[in-house]
């Protein structure tokens, strides 16, 4: 038999796109894989930002804006934390009744003082820290590193140290003063001494923090200026007044307001400064903080609707503190453009 007269075989069937066979006069959709890959991408640009900072947002959801909102729900309720769901509506009376608390204006003074206390020496010695710093220094990076020490350490651990050492009897603060003449200091009992002697511990462990700002803020200041001071004979002294003050503004006023609100929400330090005292910031309360009257009134007192009321006091002053300092930046933006026109 010739090979001309066998006849062909059929030909095979074609796979689609789901992997079953076409029927004879249908095609393959052309792009149907890269249609996909690129739908893929495009929701993948679009949605994935969303995914990344979600979890963000959760957690804030959860630990901030709830509490939030809860605290400022239970401020207009008489609550006791021991029964946290049975509220009775008072309206505004919690906050009335701080207006004419003494405890609670005590709080804020002290709270003014020793943020004052605080705030000033320890920007102060910081931004002459950062000056040192900035020079060209052996062993740069190890000062660097030392100045930060106080920050990274316990605040339980720092202020047990500091009751040792500003202790009446056996204190070596008290055992200098007696080396010059001076009698022995009650640090703790004296409404002065004490909150002279928080506030060293809060200067203590926040002045390198800010000083290492301050450096970073320091180096970015253009040379140019530097040179053009000096070569208008303006000795160090002037540069650092002239060129380096001027320049960190902005710096100094972002630590000024953060060291504030700290100062507002003061806590530990005194705290633990009052050894037995707890709470109540002294014998007398007379290093008693917003903080500590807010956890005395809330988880010693067991009113939560009082301390709730405490607690968005603060939140209303922080808010003023963050209008001053939009208020102060706005003003030295314009004053900085007017002088540059």
């Amino acid at each position: 038999m010739s090979s001309e007269s066998v006849p062909a075989p059929p030909p095979a069937p074609e796979e689609g796109a789901g992997g079953g066979a076409l029927r004879a006069g249908e095609r393959q959709p052309a792009g149907t894989a890269s249609k996909w890959r690129s739908r893929r991408y495009r929701w993948d640009m679009r949605f994935s930002p969303y995914a990344y900072v979600a979890p963000f947002f959760l957690f804030f959801l959860a630990f901030g804006l709830f509490p939030l909102l809860y605290t400022g729900w239970a401020s207009l309720h008489q609550v006791e934390l021991t029964a946290p769901t049975d509220m009775s509506w008072v309206g505004l009376r919690n906050f009335s009744r701080l207006m004419s608390d003494e405890f609670f204006w005590n709080s804020l003074r002290n709270t003014v003082t020793i943020g004052i206390l605080s705030t000033v020496p320890q920007l102060a010695i910081a931004l002459g820290i950062a000056h040192l710093l900035n020079f060209k220094l052996r062993g740069s990076a190890f000062f660097r590193v030392a100045v930060l020490t106080p920050y990274a350490t316990s605040v339980a651990a720092a202020t047990l140290v500091f009751v040792l050492l500003f202790g009446r009897d056996y204190g070596m603060i008290n055992w200098a003063l007696g080396l010059v003449g001076i009698d022995s200091v009650d640090w703790q009992n004296g409404t002065w001494t004490s909150q002279l002697a928080v506030s060293t511990i809060v200067v203590w462990r926040w002045t390198g923090y800010n000083a290492l700002i301050y450096l970073a803020a320091m180096q970015a200041i253009p040379h140019d200026l530097y040179e053009s001071a000096e070569l208008d004979g303006a000795s160090r002294w002037q540069q650092f007044r002239h060129v380096t003050i001027p320049s960190l503004r902005p710096t100094i006023l972002f630590t000024v307001i953060v060291s504030t609100i700290g100062a507002t929400q003061l806590f530990g330090e005194p705290m633990l400064f009052s050894g037995s005292a707890g709470a109540t910031g002294g014998s007398e309360h007379q290093f008693q903080t917003l903080g500590l009257y807010l956890y005395e009134q809330g988880w010693v007192n067991l009113h939560l609707g009082r301390a709730s009321a405490i607690a968005w006091t603060m939140f209303l002053i922080l808010l003023l503190i963050g209008l001053v300092n939009w208020l102060i930046s706005r003003r030295l933006l314009k004053s900085e453009e007017g002088s540059r026109s």
